[in-house]
């Protein structure tokens, strides 16, 4: 019995269905933004411009350690997706087994390492002595947390998986107020500074995972998983791995790069670090649509590459590149005329070549939206076909063009060779991804014959 909110993506209208799983995923990571945006504002607001810099100084390397999390856990979702689409319910509950396994194997051995380097990581990237022991405070207890951001981001993953990218949303709106109450509670009231705004974001995040998974007991009867189905199966778990691993090593070696950039950037002084992460700050909200569209695709694609539809993949595509570049093009007339605005949310508006250097990253940044968009709908989509080793691939490339900006431009322009990091980036991913995308369309023709 199939229960629960599920939505079978192989029939219907890919327009409709496309809108319809995207728009609640986009309130998702918009409210996951308020886990950083509201720490943020806090921070920079009660704790100054000193302590904002010291959190957006570990921006790079959070990236790394938590995005490989991300990564993995939405690569294990894609094999739940090609069973759902199938409608191999057993098969599918195997596959979460296995992957609830190698979750818990990741997420402890992962929390051990980087705790024990982080001091270490944060010297090697030239973290300006003012800030330091703000970034240290905050990113340590984030590494502590990340068996949490592994609960939440695999149970997720497996609801979207089937369909369902409402129920996701519900709990991280909880946990999104919870986390303003929590963070004002630590760092107003309790004085815990930096380490209150990470303490609030980790219970956030556990919250909305053990939220997920209560529902999940009691709602989704087909993901009621036997005895017989928790036996750890080899050929499941290289499977989940061949999927989970590439996908996490995307999200970390384009953060190598990011390392890379972050460690020129701090170089510049701890007001251009705090310019650009109050500026990332408000990119982040505008770039939610980009990531809710890329889900939306892994999601797609997996569901009707089971189903061995593969008509239905060019069709959804050509759907949602439209969608993502009209975005765009508003996105970018709204930050042009309105970037320094919304910077001034996080901090006081009286640092004025703060706030210009923000609407100068932001307009810069904007202009090439529309190449993001292609990012994050292609490659989503080849890794929900199942070729999620090009994600790696592509995640060279971006890595790639972050680095030379941070040993080229940085050194050469400054803050405004820093802002064309994230551009060259995208178009360097572009060239790999589109040509990756007629590659991988071609060879599935040849196995599902159409």
């Amino acid at each position: 019995m199939v229960s629960g909110s599920t939505k079978d993506m192989t029939v219907g209208s890919p327009m409709k269905l496309i809108l319809g799983f995207s728009i609640p995923l986009l309130f998702g990571f918009l409210f996951q933004q308020f886990y950083s945006v509201v720490d943020t504002i806090i921070v920079g607001q009660f704790l100054g411009v000193k302590a904002l810099a010291g959190v957006g100084a570990t921006g790079s390397v959070n990236f790394m350690i938590v995005g490989f999390c991300i990564g993995v856990c939405n690569g294990f979702a894609i094999p739940v997706a090609h069973r759902f689409g199938a409608k191999d319910y057993s098969g599918m509950r195997q596959i979460v087994a296995n992957g609830a396994w190698l979750t818990a194997f990741f997420s402890l051995a992962m929390t051990a390492v980087v705790t024990l380097l982080c001091r270490n990581i944060l010297i090697l990237m030239k973290t300006p002595e003012d800030i330091f022991a703000y970034s240290y405070s905050y990113i340590l207890i984030i590494f502590i947390g990340l068996p949490a951001t592994f609960l939440y981001n695999m149970l997720s993953g497996i609801i979207r998986s089937m369909g369902d990218s409402k129920t996701p949303l519900v709990f991280l709106i909880i946990s999104s107020l919870l986390n303003i109450g929590l963070d004002l509670l630590c760092i107003r009231v309790l004085q815990m500074g930096v380490k209150g705004a990470a303490v609030a974001t980790v219970a956030s995040q556990l919250i909305s995972g053990l939220l997920c998974l209560l529902y999940m007991i009691k709602k989704f009867e087909i993901l009621h998983i036997t005895k017989e189905e928790w036996a750890m199966n080899p050929d499941h778990m290289k499977q989940l791995c061949s999927m989970g691993v590439p996908m996490g090593l995307q999200y970390s070696i384009t953060a190598i790069g990011s390392v890379i950039l972050q460690t020129a950037v701090n170089s510049l002084g701890s007001l251009v670090v705090a310019s650009v992460t109050a500026a990332s700050k408000v990119s982040m909200f505008f770039c939610c649509p980009f990531e809710a569209m890329g889900s939306t695709m892994a999601t797609y694609g997996g569901q009707n590459v089971g189903a061995k539809k593969l008509a239905r993949v060019g069709e959804g595509l050509k759907a949602c590149l439209f969608l993502g570049v009209l975005y765009s093009l508003l996105a970018f007339v709204v930050l042009y005329f309105f970037g320094a605005d919304l910077t001034a949310l996080f901090v006081d508006s009286a640092e004025s070549e703060m706030l210009a250097n923000a609407r100068q990253f932001l307009t810069i940044n904007s202009a090439f939206y529309v190449p993001l968009a292609l990012v994050n709908i292609i490659r989503f989509l080849i890794q929900g076909m199942g070729f999620s080793t090009f994600a790696i691939l592509a995640g060279v490339f971006e890595m790639v063009a972050r680095a030379l900006t941070g040993l080229v431009l940085v050194p050469h322009f400054g803050f405004t060779g820093a802002c064309f990091a994230s551009p060259l980036a995208w178009v360097f991913a572009d060239a790999f991804l589109i040509p990756a995308y007629l590659h991988v369309r071609k060879k599935l023709e040849g196995i599902l014959g159409n």
